[in-house]
């Protein structure tokens, strides 16, 4: 996808798509955008530039005429760079082959779209998964700063698996929900998704088949996919993934290990039940199913704390556990941490080193100066306070706004609302429109293929007024696609 933060001026006396088809241009002899570079289709454009279709179509033709572009069939319009005009010197480098040869899939264009979006200081986020600024304890973490000790060196490497300063106090912590772990039985990753990221390189193989719940926020991701892993959906019910569907599918396909988040999980919030826990590791152990438990937003509850973690019923050693504090505390920190069997931490120590050499080690100090001071406890029950009233704000907007258009859960903790609308609509569209009244959501076939009835509501990042207003205008533009 391309970065275009750019618009006409709609005051300069030279016609728009002039001003389009020069914009193109520099940025192609100043080399950014390089031969065979795909452009975006003319629809996009059209969002991107706020113009309408047809002063594309001109700019398009004006480059076409000075051999710019090409269009080909099926192909969308490509810069072929084969003009004088542009470069009497000499031609840009190709980079084309590098770029599509690469290992790593790129985002879908939604995705890339949302990143951009998500830093427009304008945009209301109902779609982020990230604590608004004003949730984020900067004193507490300043005082921790502040209190540095002078003899220590906190700008040099830790070992492999992280500071054992930290990993001891991540120790503690998870005695508190029952997981009982020894410092070299967890490595300090750089958020949770360096853990995903880790596990693919060093657990699983090209062809491995990941089980996961549908939807799924690990659709939206090409972590797996980027390996040529494949991902295998099971249907989520109201106390969790369905057992009976999970297995009936593994003796047909041998998957190599199952992705779940069975604390509020992303998108439903659905909380997996203590007795469903129990029965689903009980059926992994005797198929010899490895699993990955994400519960990054175990500490966002409100009325009651979720079952314990997937890992605390573990006795063989079966569960990988990914948790962090991106979600509650700062993701700036970039703190994650990942529990399992110490073998497999060594070999996962192993390739962080190979990847980045360590997590920040004033990050890894902050963190565990949070446990151990106890400024960590006091900020999720703050955190958890400001949370519910934005949950409830969001509520209140829906039954005010979708009623009669849609359905919805009252999530028991976490970020999100998994909004359903009666009619299937393009999401697309939606999401586009939206984003023109500078409205930023995460329609549901993010999470699930073909979906069109589906929205993830989020109400960690945006104010309570931008909230309600968010959701206010986000039914007037369903109602619109409806009629």
């Amino acid at each position: 996808m391309l970065d275009i933060d750019w618009r006409p001026d709609r005051s300069s006396p030279t016609q728009l798509h002039l001003q389009i088809a020069g914009y193109i241009k520099n940025k192609i002899s100043c080399g950014e955008w390089i031969v065979g570079t795909k452009l975006p289709s003319q629809r996009t454009l059209s969002d991107i530039f706020d113009v309408n279709r047809s002063t594309i179509v001109a700019a398009m033709e004006e480059l076409a005429a000075e051999g710019v572009i090409e269009g080909n069939s099926g192909g969308g319009t490509v810069i072929i760079n084969d003009t004088w005009t542009l470069f009497p010197m000499e031609r840009a480098y190709n980079w084309n082959n590098y770029i599509s040869s690469g290992a790593h899939q790129s985002n879908q264009n939604i995705i890339q779209l949302i990143n951009q979006a998500e830093f427009d200081p304008g945009i209301i986020r109902l779609g982020s998964c990230e604590p608004s600024p004003k949730m984020i304890p900067y004193g507490m973490i300043q005082k921790i700063l502040k209190g540095l000790p002078e003899t220590a060196n906190f700008l040099g490497y830790e070992e492999p698996r992280g500071s054992i300063y930290l990993r001891k106090e991540i120790c503690k912590y998870l005695d508190t929900m029952g997981i009982a772990a020894e410092p070299s039985s967890i490595l300090i990753t750089s958020g949770a998704l360096q853990a995903l990221q880790l596990i693919s390189l060093g657990l699983l193989h090209s062809s491995s088949v990941v089980y996961l719940e549908k939807p799924s926020y690990l659709y939206s991701l090409r972590t797996f996919q980027s390996f040529g892993m494949q991902l295998s959906g099971i249907s989520i019910e109201e106390e969790g993934i369905n057992i009976q569907e999970l297995f009936a599918r593994h003796r047909r396909k041998r998957g190599s290990m199952l992705f779940t988040i069975p604390t509020f999980h992303n998108p439903t919030g659905t909380v997996m039940s203590l007795e469903r826990r129990k029965a689903l590791l009980e059926k992994c152990e005797m198929e010899r199913l490895p699993v990955i438990e994400d519960d990054v937003y175990r500490e966002i509850w409100f009325d009651e704390q979720p079952p314990m973690p997937l890992k605390a019923l573990d006795k063989n050693g079966l569960v990988l556990y990914v948790g962090g504090m991106s979600k509650n505390l700062s993701p700036g920190l970039r703190i994650g941490w990942i529990v399992g069997p110490e073998q497999v931490i060594g070999r996962l120590a192993d390739i962080k080193m190979q990847s980045d050499y360590g997590s920040s080690s004033l990050s890894q100090y902050v963190a565990a100066e949070m446990f151990a001071s106890g400024l960590y406890a006091e900020h999720n029950k703050l955190m958890r306070e400001n949370v519910r009233i934005r949950r409830d704000t969001a509520l209140t907007a829906l039954n005010r706004y979708f009623k009669g258009i849609a359905s919805w859960n009252i999530p028991a903790g976490g970020y999100f609302i998994w909004l359903r609308l009666n009619d299937g609509i393009s999401m697309y569209q939606l999401f586009v429109k939206a984003l023109k009244n500078k409205i930023l959501i995460h329609p549901g076939d993010l999470y699930e293929y073909h979906s069109s009835q589906y929205i993830r509501i989020s109400y960690s990042n945006a104010s309570l007024d931008e909230i309600d207003f968010g959701i206010k205008v986000l039914s007037q533009l369903v109602i619109e696609q409806l009629k």
